[in-house]
């Protein structure tokens, strides 16, 4: 569109923060940033000033695209709007986690699954936080050397929880988390279900699947809570349908898109380091036969949220042109 999009961020909190700035930082084509919220105000989002408006189906009119932040842990905005948004001329690209698995929505990873963007319908699904980092490292092994199961332990900040996730680390607030987080941790994010996975791990497992067109991959997930500000790390186990030697393996993940290679087995990246970048980092990497180890870092309001969102906003523009 000549003269650049309108753009509407919903959510005025971490991720919606976030959001601005990467639209920034991306030099996506603006021709209007608005930002709504449940309340009108007047805040100061990355720097810059904003009179938030009211999250209504009004306020998409003349809208081109939408990028909602969504809500951890509850029903988002655009269980209520992105309809709304839709009929009104708006692309919608979901950061919650409503319409992730309908099969009818593309869950989309650029460096791994952009074909999927051709079969929206107005409505595209930014993955889990755990899971897109998780994805971005799996996708380049499944195409080398295939994937049989994927065990993964992770150690999420409390950011992925939102404000009130940060204010019970920098404050004491004790709502936000089952049990202080402040010197401890606790594998529960979520709720648990009948099979003793809790909602992380059920999308961490369900997620990846699909956007890795791999439905019948055997993957176990482990998620925890860490007193770490923002960066998720995952230990990730795979097993393989090839045999992979360290050499091969470093060879892959050192040229895969979207990855940040730290080395072999003694060199590591750490959330702190990761904070702030909108790579994914991975190191402490090991491999022999038909199994391959690592670590993996990523902001998780960044890669595994804004960036995403915004790379995903980009592709269409760019598939338009």
């Amino acid at each position: 569109m000549p003269g650049g999009y309108t753009v509407a961020v919903v959510g005025a909190g971490l991720v919606g923060e976030k959001l601005i700035s990467e639209l920034r930082r991306q030099n996506f084509p603006l021709k209007e940033l608005r930002v709504l919220a449940r309340s009108t105000r007047t805040a100061t989002l990355a720097g810059e000033s904003f009179d938030i408006e009211a999250a209504t189906p009004e306020a998409f009119e003349g809208v081109d695209i939408a990028l909602f932040a969504g809500t951890e842990g509850e029903k988002g905005a655009s269980r209520q709007l992105a309809r709304e948004a839709i009929e009104r001329g708006a692309i919608v690209i979901d950061n919650g986690s409503d319409f992730r698995l309908d099969p009818e929505v593309p869950l989309v990873v650029p460096e791994v699954n952009p074909h999927a963007l051709k079969d929206h319908r107005g409505l595209i699904a930014n993955p889990n936080c755990s899971t897109t980092q998780l994805v971005v490292t799996l996708a380049p092994l499944a195409r080398e050397f295939g994937l049989k199961k994927v065990v993964v332990s992770t150690y999420q900040a409390v950011s992925g929880a939102g404000r009130s996730g940060v204010e019970a680390l920098e404050n004491g607030r004790t709502d936000a988390f089952p049990k202080p987080i402040s010197g401890n941790v606790i594998p529960l994010i979520g709720s648990v279900g009948e099979d003793g996975y809790t909602t992380e791990e059920r999308k961490m497992r369900e997620e990846s699947r699909k956007i890795l067109d791999l439905p019948d991959l055997e993957i176990f997930a482990t998620a925890v809570r860490v007193p770490v500000h923002t960066g998720h790390s995952e230990s990730v186990y795979v097993e393989t349908e090839e045999d992979v030697s360290l050499e091969e393996a470093l060879d892959v993940l050192g040229g895969a898109q979207g990855v940040s290679f730290s080395g072999d087995a003694s060199d590591f990246p750490t959330a702190l380091e990761a904070a702030g970048d909108p790579g994914v980092y991975v190191g402490r990497v090991r491999a022999g036969g038909r199994t391959l180890e690592y670590w993996c870092v990523s902001d998780n309001l960044l890669k595994g949220a804004a960036t995403n969102a915004v790379q995903i906003a980009g592709a269409l523009v760019k598939a338009r042109v």
